[in-house]
């Protein structure tokens, strides 16, 4: 159990947007710190790791792959 003291402007917002999630206001607390903390470990990820994470619980839906172009030659300024 932890106590914090919020100002009432604050701790409105939190309860309006818990509301809108269908949360309790220790809910949408909790749901911000984690995000909050795990967004450092998010972050030394690459990319590709990101898009996964992202996509991971999405099991039914097939991304197609794309084709790429043989690469250009690149321009000559001279």
């Amino acid at each position: 159990m932890l106590t914090i003291n919020l100002d009432d402007e604050l701790t409105d917002k939190l309860q309006q947007q818990a509301q809108k999630k269908g949360h309790t206001l220790e809910q949408e607390i909790t749901e911000i710190l984690r995000n909050c903390l795990t967004q450092e470990n998010q972050n030394s990820l690459n990319l590709a790791q990101r898009i996964t994470q992202r996509f991971r619980d999405l099991e039914e839906v097939e991304m197609p792959l794309i084709t790429r172009d043989k690469m250009r030659q690149p321009p000559n300024f001279n």
